[in-house]
């Protein structure tokens, strides 16, 4: 049995790949920065904490890294937290895996498709030079040049996730904010620029997606996770009240309008398909659905 480490996989998104690789037999432990009581698979250890991650590498030996531990909220408020933890974290763990005595096969790391930024490109491929409009995005860019310094001591896979949810997202990401409101019953929602143009997949296809990495091991290269397909926060409105059968009143509150607001991300996944064969995400409504009837 092939042994997986997950950083972050107390997290939103980690607790669904470490869900995809169990079903297909991975033995995966993960790494968290809180106390997780009565798991046996699990290290305590924050990111930037060098020492612990060398431990528990030298303790797990794990066969495959996702690393997934990261703050993803591209309004937090700690601008230099991004780069401690995006940036440093992620040394930190590549000198772990590195200085190991059984190198792992295949080293994950999560980036974001926020490094293309504004761009007049369209559909964007893994070519379309970076262009990043915020702390989060220059710190995940700045994570993927450190990287290659490890390309050749470490077999890395750099994926840049577009927008994704699913059910168990915070509702300080925007999608998962609408479907609460919907779920209360609310009848007036207030958000920031409704005319933003978003790639949005389900989470469940991008824990698909990255077990297939692990599994074809394609080490150097860099690879779009994304639906190739785009919808206004307008649209997912309408969407929800279809779902729903009632209408929601939206208001634009100033204050949720993001300086260096991205406007339109839309990728092509057309090289993830050639790496690791035919792989799709559900339309986003059949996700909304999901999300508002969920238990």
């Amino acid at each position: 049995m092939k042994r997986a480490l997950i950083t972050g996989i107390q997290g939103f998104t980690g607790q669904y790949v470490a869900a995809e690789l169990e079903r297909h037999g991975w033995e995966v432990w993960g790494v968290g920065s809180h106390d997780q009581p009565g798991a046996d698979r699990y290290r305590r250890a924050d990111i930037a904490d060098a020492a612990a991650l060398r431990a528990i590498v030298a303790e797990l030996r794990p066969h495959a890294v996702v690393h997934l531990a990261a703050i993803a909220f591209v309004g937090h408020g700690d601008a230099e937290a991004f780069y401690r933890v995006n940036l440093i974290g992620t040394r930190n763990l590549l000198a772990a895996l590195a200085a190991g005595d059984q190198p792992p096969e295949c080293v994950l790391l999560a980036s974001s498709a926020n490094v293309y930024g504004n761009t007049t490109a369209g559909v964007l491929s893994e070519t379309t030079p970076p262009n990043p409009a915020n702390d989060y995005a220059v710190s995940k860019l700045a994570m993927e040049y450190m990287a290659r310094l490890w390309m050749d001591k470490l077999p890395i896979v750099i994926a840049r996730p577009f927008n994704y949810t699913g059910v168990g997202q915070s509702e300080s990401f925007l999608l998962p904010k609408i479907v609460g409101h919907f779920r209360r019953g609310a009848d007036v929602i207030e958000l920031g620029n409704l005319d933003v143009w978003r790639d949005f997949s389900d989470v469940r296809a991008v824990a698909e997606a990255y077990r297939r990495v692990l599994e074809t091991r394609p080490a150097g290269e860099t690879l779009n996770v994304c639906s190739g397909s785009t919808h206004s926060l307008r649209e997912v409105i309408a969407m929800a009240e279809r779902i729903c059968g009632r209408p929601m009143s939206v208001q634009v509150n100033p204050a949720f309008v993001r300086a260096n607001e991205v406007k339109t991300l839309c990728g092509d996944a057309a090289r993830l398909r050639a790496v690791i064969g035919e792989w799709s995400s559900p339309p986003l409504e059949e996700t909304l659905c999901w999300m508002l009837e969920a238990r």
